[in-house]
């Protein structure tokens, strides 16, 4: 799925009122944290996640493997706050 820079400008400042819903601590990415995800990213379709000091991984790479592995698009990453969409496939709310 491709957004363009300019959905992705609306897709940021949809998500700048948003609160973080899940945190990534020392455990990483594990597969229960990743399926909360794409169940919360069915039901929103645009969250933030904030991963925690104790991580050891890259804020980055974390970002980009989340979203391989739930087909969504990284929205925004800044310091340890990621931002990701992805459209419903049930009720879609945002419309880019």
């Amino acid at each position: 799925m491709n957004v363009t820079s300019k959905q992705r400008a609306k897709l940021r400042s949809m998500a700048n009122t948003l609160q973080p819903i899940f945190q990534i601590g020392k455990g990483g990415l594990t597969p229960i944290i990743t399926s909360e995800l794409d169940l919360a990213l069915e039901a929103r379709e645009l969250i933030k996640i904030t991963v925690l000091e104790t991580c050891d991984a890259d804020v980055r790479e974390l970002s980009d493997t989340l979203c391989a592995r739930l087909r969504a698009v990284p929205v925004q990453c800044i310091g340890r706050k990621i931002v990701i969409y992805r459209p419903s496939k049930e009720n879609r709310k945002i419309e880019l």
